[in-house]
Order: structure tokens, then sequence, then C-alpha cells
């Protein structure tokens, strides 16, 4: 191992900490959340205030090797708080506080969205997360203005809404981001609950995981592997069954954003020190 090289494990995998990566240069935003694409690209969503900074670029595309290849997005999207890459390699983009999932190719042109844009409650109350599942259903956390999850057919017709403030098998406090397992299950970050829900593919209610302070994000591995970040700040991975593999603590501040890619290494999106953390396997 390298001298001063960071290191940390989640079970038995150890990876390399790699900090600052990437050609981001966010300047006054927030590096807020990450996703690959099926090439490995990696787009960083910037959040900032459109109405003091209108000519910020909102997603910053990067090669496999972290090269800057594209910006844009900043005249499109008011406040980016995270977003995901669906089957197709279309990105869908969570505007806060538009109440809109805006929907781009990977281009960064407008492919279409959810939601009235600038309309509160039409479905969104500032929506939080959003997620795809390979048929195309879209499941939207609604989570800073209220306590709810939406689903939603491929051509944006609406499926169902379950939620409602509260503690309870069902219920939210924030719930802050929304991911899919290969078995359609729908994981939910119950941020303020300080847990994550587990739901059908309809919302029917599976199970709740705890053992979190205030978590922020979800992602599944290859391996169907849960791996959460909280506040502590530390990232957690679970079996699928919600079984705790392992802990580690490999940013400063905590993970606003995770993303894997297919060779298994972990992309996080820090908004204190605004950055992008890489974490790559290591025997």
């Amino acid at each position: 191992m390298a001298e001063g090289m960071l290191r940390v494990a989640l079970g038995t995998t150890h990876y390399r900490v790699e900090r600052p990566w990437g050609e981001i240069d966010p300047g006054r935003a927030l590096v807020s959340d990450v996703v690959c694409d099926s090439r490995g690209h990696v787009f960083v969503l910037l959040r900032h205030d459109s109405t003091l900074d209108p000519d910020l670029p909102a997603v910053i595309e990067l090669a496999p090797d972290g090269r800057r290849l594209a910006a844009w997005g900043g005249e499109a999207i008011a406040d980016g708080h995270m977003l995901t890459c669906g089957p197709d390699d279309r990105l869908y983009v969570a505007d806060r506080d538009a109440h809109e999932i805006i929907v781009f190719d990977r281009n960064g042109r407008r492919a279409g969205g959810l939601g009235a844009r600038h309309r509160p409650d039409a479905p969104f109350n500032h929506p939080s997360g959003v997620a795809v599942a390979p048929s195309g259903t879209v499941y939207v956390a609604d989570g800073y203005g209220a306590s709810r999850v939406h689903r939603f057919a491929a051509d944006g017709t609406p499926l169902g809404t379950w939620g409602v403030p509260g503690d309870g098998p069902g219920q939210f406090a924030t719930p802050h981001a929304v991911h899919l397992t290969d078995e359609g299950r729908v994981l939910v970050a119950d941020r303020e609950n300080d847990r994550v829900q587990c739901f059908t593919a309809e919302g029917g209610f599976l199970a709740a995981w705890r053992g979190f302070a205030r978590p922020m994000d979800i992602f599944v591995d290859a391996a169907g592997n849960v791996l959460v970040s909280d506040q502590v700040p530390r990232l957690a991975l679970l079996a699928p069954n919600g079984t705790l593999l392992g802990r580690c603590r490999p940013v400063l501040n905590g993970a606003h954003g995770i993303w894997g890619d297919p060779a298994g290494r972990l992309y996080l999106a820090e908004l204190s020190p605004s950055r992008l953390t890489r974490l790559v396997p290591i025997d």
C-alpha cells in the first residue's frame, strides 16, 4: 500500500479512497448527486441558487477516467437535488424547488418530464429523489414538502401514491431518496425517522431497517447488497435482507449521493467540502 493512501473496508472488500476525483470544479455550486450510465460515463449533479447564478451548469459529464466531457442544464434545472439513470441511459433529475422530475437524453437535451413545473402539489411538493425500473416505471420520493412516494408508468400515467407523515410502517418524515432492487422492491431513505423502509413494487410495506443517523441515499450493487450513506457520517453495506455486513467512513461530512459502476467502484457525492470521492476495490 502506498504511503499515506487512505483505505476503508466494507465487509470483505477493501477500497482505496480517491478524493477529490474528476474534473468538476463546482465553483459556488454544491455537488449533490452522482450516477453512471451504461458506458461508464459519470454524471455529477450540481446544486446552485438559480436566482443568483443562472448561468452555472447543473450537470457535469465525466469520462471513466475523470476527464470533463460536457457541462449543461443550468438553464433548465432550477434546484437539482438528486438524479438517476434509466434503462435507456436517459437521466431523470429531481428539480426540487421547481416541483418537477425532468428527463434528459444523454446529451443534455430535455426529453420529457413529470409534474407541473413551478406548481406545487401537481402532484409534487419539493420532490427529493427518483428511481426508474427496467420496465420504465418511475418512482418519486416526494420528500421535502410532502411525505409520500409516487409511482408512474413509463408513459407518465400515474399508478398510485403511498405515504403520510408519521413514524409508523409506510409513513415518512422525509423520504429523501428512493432506489429499486433487482427483485422490484422499493427502498426509501426515510431520513428524519433514521431508517430505510422496504416496500413491494405497489407500495406494500415489507420491513424497516434501522441503525442509521439520517440516511441520505441508497444504492444496490451487482450482488444485490445495499449501500446506505448517513450523517454519522458513515457508509453501510447491508445484505439483501437488511443484515449489516460492514461500515466505513470514506468521506468527511457524509455522502449526499451514491452510485456504483460495473467494475465495483463507488462514487460518493459530497456537499461539504463540495467534491466527488471515488472508492476503488483493492486486493
